[in-house]
């Protein structure tokens, strides 16, 4: 995607540097900073921190930190120890694990002199196929908006809400949940995207910028508005991202998301998840009992950050002093109330069939372990 009419992804690999690209997302929509990774150190602050957030780039930063641990030293002991401390740093988004396990897989059956060369290699394809996936889940998603906006009148706009960042900056590009509204402004369906604030951190501030770098009607609500625009008949569809599902289908994501789904099932809207197939926790079942829930820092919620009248930004407090706070930051919403998941290969119902028939290889290798 274009920031200032310059094309960007999330990430990148700067040859003539040797080192790897980010956007700093602690800064946006306010400021646009770029940063180089140089340690394993800056990698994982870099996921712990969120200078880089969404479970797909989280997944493709931690396989160039591996990359980077095994051109300065490619033992078994340093990818051990490597793939320890980056699994530490985010404990919900299955990417993460998802990532590092590949690399692991490949580089164990190497000669340690290959293990360089080879895990940059493969950093580079998981980015790659981050990109496509992405391409693809807006095509499928897109049929659904096209469906909506044939029963329109007059041309009026397909008006969808969204919940946290799903963005192209929470991937390597296109996004998830954005990449559907990319493809349907760009084959010119008239669209509006209610966004959600996303408190804490107020993540629904980087879909207005990326809505509004690319030019789709947007409006940016309070986290409790979305029901009463559902009851009024302002909402046509739900649509998020994931940072977990279950093989059931269950959807681990931005805390408020439940509430979101149980608003869209008492109005009869259609609630849909996009989600890259990595995304897919085919060893968990059920999510509620099943998937850990990060618990983050007090300041999320008891201070804010934006900027001030004289354009400096700014950390304020919110709370009064000594206040204490429970941040949980993620939530599961249970298969029952999803319409259907929207993938790579397609659009499914929400349970262990449905994401079985598409992906009928990881059914058959999760069936095999368990038995």
């Amino acid at each position: 995607m274009k920031v200032d009419g310059t094309p960007y992804r999330s990430l990148w690999w700067d040859a003539d540097a040797d080192a790897l690209h980010i956007i700093d997302q602690r800064w946006l929509p306010h400021d646009f900073r770029i940063e180089q990774l140089d340690s394993l150190a800056d990698y994982a602050n870099a996921i712990k921190d969120m200078h880089v957030r969404g479970a797909p780039l989280i997944g493709a930063t931690a396989a160039y930190g591996m990359a980077l641990a095994m051109r300065q030293d490619p033992s078994d002991g340093n990818l051990s120890s490597t793939w320890d401390m980056l699994n530490q740093t985010r404990p919900t988004a299955i990417n993460l694990r998802w990532a590092l396990n590949r690399c692991r897989d490949l580089l164990l059956g190497l000669p340690v002199s290959q293990r360089g060369q080879a895990a940059l290699t493969l950093a580079h394809e998981i980015a790659e196929e981050d990109v496509d996936i992405n391409r693809r889940i807006g095509l499928h998603g897109l049929e659904l908006i096209q469906e909506i906006a044939a029963q329109k009148a007059d041309g009026n706009p397909v008006r969808l809400l969204t919940h946290c960042n799903a963005g192209w900056i929470a991937t390597v590009d296109w996004g998830t949940a954005t990449s559907p509204m990319y493809h349907a402004h760009d084959a010119g369906i008239p669209l509006h995207v209610w966004v959600d604030e996303t408190r804490p951190r107020n993540q629904g501030a980087l879909t207005a910028w990326e809505l509004g770098s690319h030019g789709i009607s947007h409006s940016y609500i309070t986290d409790n508005a979305g029901g009463h625009l559902m009851q009024h008949g302002l909402v046509d569809m739900v649509i998020t991202g994931t940072d977990r599902t279950t093989r059931q289908g269950d959807v681990c994501n931005k805390i408020g998301t439940y509430l979101k789904a149980l608003a869209a099932r008492d109005n009869e809207i259609p609630f849909y998840v996009a989600l890259p197939s990595p995304t897919i926790d085919w060893t968990v079942l059920n999510g509620l009992k099943e998937i850990p829930i990060e618990d983050r820092a007090a300041e999320e919620i008891s201070h804010v950050q934006g900027r001030t009248e004289d354009g400096r930004i700014a950390t304020l407090q919110v709370t009064p002093l000594g206040t204490p706070t429970a941040n949980p930051a993620f939530d599961v919403t249970p298969n029952h109330l999803v319409t259907g998941l929207i993938t790579e290969r397609g659009v499914c119902e929400a349970s262990e069939a449905g994401l079985s028939a598409l992906f009928p290889e990881k059914s058959a290798a999760t069936s095999a372990t368990k038995g």
